[in-house]
Protein backbone atom coordinates (compact mmCIF):
# COMPACT_ATOMS: atom_id res chain seq x y z
CA UNK A 1 0.00 0.00 0.00
CA UNK A 2 1.29 3.27 -0.47
CA UNK A 3 2.51 5.17 2.48
CA UNK A 4 0.81 8.26 2.37
CA UNK A 5 -2.90 6.29 1.95
CA UNK A 6 -1.56 4.22 5.44
CA UNK A 7 -0.77 7.26 6.70
CA UNK A 8 -4.33 8.96 6.15
CA UNK A 9 -6.79 7.00 4.39
CA UNK A 10 -8.74 4.62 5.96
CA UNK A 11 -8.18 1.11 5.08
CA UNK A 12 -11.42 0.00 3.75
CA UNK A 13 -11.60 2.42 0.80
CA UNK A 14 -7.96 1.60 -0.54
CA UNK A 15 -8.06 0.68 -3.28
CA UNK A 16 -9.95 4.05 -5.11
CA UNK A 17 -13.26 3.26 -6.34
CA UNK A 18 -12.75 4.89 -9.20
CA UNK A 19 -12.62 3.44 -12.77
CA UNK A 20 -9.82 1.90 -14.63
CA UNK A 21 -7.22 5.17 -15.86
CA UNK A 22 -8.90 8.19 -13.77
CA UNK A 23 -7.16 10.94 -12.66
CA UNK A 24 -9.17 10.81 -9.37
CA UNK A 25 -6.96 8.48 -7.06
CA UNK A 26 -4.10 9.92 -8.37
CA UNK A 27 -4.94 13.70 -7.42
CA UNK A 28 -6.02 12.50 -4.09
CA UNK A 29 -2.58 10.87 -4.27
CA UNK A 30 -0.97 14.27 -4.48
CA UNK A 31 -3.71 16.10 -2.16
CA UNK A 32 -1.81 13.55 0.69
CA UNK A 33 1.29 14.75 -0.52
CA UNK A 34 0.81 18.30 0.16
CA UNK A 35 -0.94 17.80 3.41
CA UNK A 36 2.39 15.75 4.48
CA UNK A 37 4.69 17.66 3.42
CA UNK A 38 3.12 20.83 5.61
CA UNK A 39 2.91 18.17 8.75
CA UNK A 40 -0.52 18.07 9.02
CA UNK A 41 -2.70 15.04 10.80
CA UNK A 42 -5.72 13.41 10.40
CA UNK A 43 -7.02 15.38 13.22
CA UNK A 44 -5.83 18.97 11.86
CA UNK A 45 -7.98 18.51 8.84
CA UNK A 46 -11.53 18.25 7.63
CA UNK A 47 -12.37 16.60 4.22
CA UNK A 48 -15.28 17.29 2.30
CA UNK A 49 -17.07 16.34 -1.02
CA UNK A 50 -19.88 16.75 -3.22
CA UNK A 51 -21.60 14.26 -5.37
CA UNK A 52 -20.43 12.66 -8.28
CA UNK A 53 -17.47 11.23 -9.92
CA UNK A 54 -15.31 12.76 -7.85
CA UNK A 55 -17.72 13.07 -4.44
CA UNK A 56 -18.23 9.38 -5.12
CA UNK A 57 -14.83 8.26 -5.24
CA UNK A 58 -13.34 10.42 -2.57
CA UNK A 59 -16.18 10.19 0.35
CA UNK A 60 -15.23 9.40 3.89
CA UNK A 61 -11.45 7.85 2.12
CA UNK A 62 -9.56 10.58 4.54
CA UNK A 63 -8.99 8.57 7.72
CA UNK A 64 -9.95 12.13 10.01
CA UNK A 65 -13.48 13.71 10.13
CA UNK A 66 -15.02 13.68 6.45
CA UNK A 67 -18.67 15.09 5.13
CA UNK A 68 -20.44 14.68 2.18
CA UNK A 69 -22.65 17.17 0.84
CA UNK A 70 -25.76 17.16 -1.54
CA UNK A 71 -24.97 18.13 -5.31
CA UNK A 72 -22.79 21.63 -5.34
CA UNK A 73 -23.86 22.51 -1.58
CA UNK A 74 -20.31 21.25 -0.32
CA UNK A 75 -19.16 24.77 0.24
CA UNK A 76 -21.96 25.64 2.34
CA UNK A 77 -21.81 22.66 4.88
CA UNK A 78 -17.86 23.86 4.44
CA UNK A 79 -19.14 27.57 6.03
CA UNK A 80 -21.10 26.38 8.89
CA UNK A 81 -18.16 23.68 10.05
CA UNK A 82 -15.19 26.53 9.81
CA UNK A 83 -17.34 28.87 12.13
CA UNK A 84 -17.97 26.45 14.51
CA UNK A 85 -14.51 25.04 14.52
CA UNK A 86 -12.21 27.52 13.03
CA UNK A 87 -8.76 26.04 13.79
CA UNK A 88 -9.24 23.42 11.58
CA UNK A 89 -8.21 22.68 8.01
CA UNK A 90 -10.72 22.05 5.15
CA UNK A 91 -10.41 20.42 2.00
CA UNK A 92 -12.81 20.16 -0.09
CA UNK A 93 -13.20 18.14 -3.26
CA UNK A 94 -15.75 18.53 -5.67
CA UNK A 95 -16.24 18.51 -9.14
CA UNK A 96 -17.07 20.44 -11.99
CA UNK A 97 -20.50 20.01 -11.46
CA UNK A 98 -20.18 20.94 -7.95
CA UNK A 99 -18.07 23.96 -8.68
CA UNK A 100 -19.36 25.39 -12.28
CA UNK A 101 -23.39 24.25 -12.29
CA UNK A 102 -25.92 23.76 -9.19
CA UNK A 103 -22.97 24.68 -6.51
CA UNK A 104 -21.63 27.95 -8.92
CA UNK A 105 -23.90 30.50 -6.05
CA UNK A 106 -22.03 28.86 -2.94
CA UNK A 107 -18.59 29.37 -4.77
CA UNK A 108 -18.93 32.88 -5.34
CA UNK A 109 -20.25 33.67 -2.19
CA UNK A 110 -17.55 31.86 -0.30
CA UNK A 111 -14.73 33.37 -2.50
CA UNK A 112 -16.52 37.14 -1.81
CA UNK A 113 -16.69 36.27 1.86
CA UNK A 114 -12.96 35.04 1.93
CA UNK A 115 -14.01 32.31 3.67
CA UNK A 116 -10.93 30.42 5.02
CA UNK A 117 -11.19 26.79 3.36
CA UNK A 118 -9.41 25.39 0.09
CA UNK A 119 -11.49 24.35 -2.38
CA UNK A 120 -10.05 21.64 -5.29
CA UNK A 121 -12.29 20.91 -8.24
CA UNK A 122 -11.41 17.90 -9.84
CA UNK A 123 -12.69 18.44 -13.57
CA UNK A 124 -13.41 16.05 -16.10
CA UNK A 125 -15.54 18.20 -18.62
CA UNK A 126 -18.59 16.46 -17.76
CA UNK A 127 -20.88 14.69 -16.05
CA UNK A 128 -19.37 11.47 -16.53
CA UNK A 129 -20.84 9.65 -13.35
CA UNK A 130 -24.51 9.84 -15.48
CA UNK A 131 -23.32 8.74 -18.77
CA UNK A 132 -21.16 11.82 -20.11
CA UNK A 133 -23.58 14.43 -20.63
CA UNK A 134 -22.00 17.52 -21.39
CA UNK A 135 -21.02 20.60 -17.86
CA UNK A 136 -20.06 23.87 -18.16
CA UNK A 137 -16.80 23.47 -18.40
CA UNK A 138 -16.55 20.84 -21.52
CA UNK A 139 -14.59 22.28 -24.49
CA UNK A 140 -16.62 23.77 -27.15
CA UNK A 141 -16.98 21.48 -30.32
CA UNK A 142 -16.38 18.52 -28.48
CA UNK A 143 -18.79 15.00 -28.44
CA UNK A 144 -19.92 14.02 -25.72
CA UNK A 145 -23.40 11.98 -24.89
CA UNK A 146 -25.66 14.80 -24.81
CA UNK A 147 -23.81 16.64 -27.74
CA UNK A 148 -23.96 13.94 -30.19
CA UNK A 149 -22.63 17.10 -33.03
CA UNK A 150 -20.59 18.98 -30.57
CA UNK A 151 -20.17 20.77 -27.76
CA UNK A 152 -22.45 24.25 -28.85
CA UNK A 153 -22.57 26.25 -25.62
CA UNK A 154 -19.15 28.23 -24.91
CA UNK A 155 -17.38 26.64 -21.55
CA UNK A 156 -15.57 28.53 -18.75
CA UNK A 157 -13.29 28.82 -16.22
CA UNK A 158 -14.25 28.88 -12.74
CA UNK A 159 -11.30 30.18 -11.85
CA UNK A 160 -11.99 33.36 -13.68
CA UNK A 161 -15.42 33.37 -11.31
CA UNK A 162 -13.48 33.03 -7.87
CA UNK A 163 -10.84 35.89 -8.97
CA UNK A 164 -13.43 38.44 -9.88
CA UNK A 165 -15.09 37.35 -6.48
CA UNK A 166 -12.75 37.85 -4.24
CA UNK A 167 -11.01 34.62 -3.63
CA UNK A 168 -7.59 34.91 -2.39
CA UNK A 169 -5.86 32.46 -4.10
CA UNK A 170 -6.82 30.93 -7.68
CA UNK A 171 -4.47 28.57 -9.18
CA UNK A 172 -5.01 25.70 -12.17
CA UNK A 173 -3.40 23.17 -12.96
CA UNK A 174 -3.76 19.87 -14.76
CA UNK A 175 -3.46 15.20 -14.52
CA UNK A 176 0.05 15.66 -16.37
CA UNK A 177 1.66 18.31 -13.73
CA UNK A 178 2.25 16.31 -10.28
CA UNK A 179 4.96 18.65 -8.82
CA UNK A 180 2.91 21.77 -9.94
CA UNK A 181 -0.02 20.40 -8.35
CA UNK A 182 1.78 19.64 -5.03
CA UNK A 183 3.23 22.75 -5.05
CA UNK A 184 0.05 24.92 -5.21
CA UNK A 185 -2.12 22.96 -2.96
CA UNK A 186 0.62 23.14 -0.13
CA UNK A 187 0.35 27.01 -1.20
CA UNK A 188 -4.02 27.00 -0.51
CA UNK A 189 -3.96 25.27 2.33
CA UNK A 190 -1.58 27.95 3.75
CA UNK A 191 -3.70 31.23 3.08
CA UNK A 192 -5.99 31.82 5.55
CA UNK A 193 -8.77 32.62 3.15
CA UNK A 194 -10.69 31.76 0.67
CA UNK A 195 -8.22 29.28 -1.97
CA UNK A 196 -9.61 27.46 -4.90
CA UNK A 197 -7.75 24.99 -7.03
CA UNK A 198 -8.83 24.04 -10.54
CA UNK A 199 -7.71 20.95 -11.94
CA UNK A 200 -8.48 18.67 -15.30
CA UNK A 201 -8.24 15.19 -15.40
CA UNK A 202 -9.45 12.81 -18.15
CA UNK A 203 -12.18 10.34 -17.87
CA UNK A 204 -11.47 7.31 -20.27
CA UNK A 205 -15.08 6.01 -19.90
CA UNK A 206 -16.91 8.88 -21.22
CA UNK A 207 -15.20 12.00 -22.08
CA UNK A 208 -12.54 9.70 -23.59
CA UNK A 209 -14.72 7.24 -25.32
CA UNK A 210 -16.90 10.12 -26.74
CA UNK A 211 -14.90 13.25 -27.17
CA UNK A 212 -11.62 11.83 -28.03
CA UNK A 213 -12.63 8.56 -29.46
CA UNK A 214 -10.21 6.42 -27.24
CA UNK A 215 -10.77 4.47 -23.72
CA UNK A 216 -6.68 4.26 -23.87
CA UNK A 217 -4.96 6.21 -20.67
CA UNK A 218 -2.23 7.39 -21.97
CA UNK A 219 -3.67 8.66 -25.21
CA UNK A 220 -6.14 10.51 -23.01
CA UNK A 221 -3.44 12.01 -20.49
CA UNK A 222 -1.52 13.29 -23.76
CA UNK A 223 -4.66 15.08 -24.72
CA UNK A 224 -4.42 16.74 -21.17
CA UNK A 225 -0.43 17.70 -21.70
CA UNK A 226 -1.20 18.60 -24.85
CA UNK A 227 -3.40 21.36 -24.31
CA UNK A 228 -1.35 22.88 -21.27
CA UNK A 229 1.11 22.92 -23.54
CA UNK A 230 -0.55 24.15 -26.83
CA UNK A 231 1.35 21.97 -28.78
CA UNK A 232 0.39 18.35 -29.69
CA UNK A 233 3.09 15.66 -29.44
CA UNK A 234 4.30 16.14 -33.24
CA UNK A 235 4.41 19.82 -33.07
CA UNK A 236 0.93 21.14 -34.61
CA UNK A 237 -0.88 24.15 -32.16
CA UNK A 238 -3.87 22.44 -30.70
CA UNK A 239 -7.55 24.01 -30.71
CA UNK A 240 -7.21 25.66 -27.38
CA UNK A 241 -4.81 25.72 -24.55
CA UNK A 242 -5.17 26.24 -20.72
CA UNK A 243 -3.44 28.73 -18.98
CA UNK A 244 -1.75 26.94 -15.81
CA UNK A 245 -0.35 27.52 -12.62
CA UNK A 246 -1.28 30.26 -9.88
CA UNK A 247 -3.76 32.98 -11.32
CA UNK A 248 -4.16 35.10 -8.32
CA UNK A 249 -2.48 34.94 -5.26
CA UNK A 250 -3.26 37.72 -2.78
CA UNK A 251 -3.07 35.16 0.25
CA UNK A 252 -3.93 36.41 3.88
CA UNK A 253 -4.10 39.61 2.49
CA UNK A 254 -7.75 40.32 3.64
CA UNK A 255 -9.77 39.17 7.03
CA UNK A 256 -10.61 35.89 6.89
CA UNK A 257 -14.72 35.42 7.33
CA UNK A 258 -15.07 33.26 10.21
CA UNK A 259 -12.47 35.46 12.23
CA UNK A 260 -14.86 38.99 11.40
CA UNK A 261 -17.75 36.78 12.99
CA UNK A 262 -16.26 35.65 16.25
CA UNK A 263 -14.83 39.43 16.19
CA UNK A 264 -18.04 40.93 15.75
CA UNK A 265 -19.84 37.84 18.57
CA UNK A 266 -17.36 39.12 21.08
CA UNK A 267 -17.73 43.34 20.32
CA UNK A 268 -21.51 42.36 20.32
CA UNK A 269 -21.33 40.53 23.90
CA UNK A 270 -18.81 43.57 24.76
CA UNK A 271 -21.55 46.36 24.36
CA UNK A 272 -24.69 44.44 25.51
CA UNK A 273 -22.42 43.77 29.06
CA UNK A 274 -21.74 47.06 29.10
CA UNK A 275 -25.30 48.25 28.54
CA UNK A 276 -26.18 45.51 31.08
CA UNK A 277 -23.81 46.92 33.63
CA UNK A 278 -25.03 50.64 33.15
CA UNK A 279 -28.66 49.55 33.44
CA UNK A 280 -27.53 48.19 36.70
CA UNK A 281 -26.49 51.44 38.05
CA UNK A 282 -29.79 53.44 38.32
Amino acid sequence: MNKLAAKYLRPSQIPTKACHGCGIGMIENWLLQAIDELGLKQEDVIFGTGIGCVGRQTFATWGGDNFGATHGRAIAVATGLKVAQPDKKYLIVIGDGDAAAIGTSHLIHAARRNLGVTVICEDNMGYESTGGQFSPTTPAGYVTNSSPYGMVEPSFDPCDIVKAAGGTFVAETTATQWHQTVKIVKKALQNDGFSFVHVRFPCNENFGAYALGTRDTLKNLEWIWEHTQGRTVDGKETDFTWETGIRHDASNSRPEFSKILRDMNERVRAQMAEKGSGDGKH
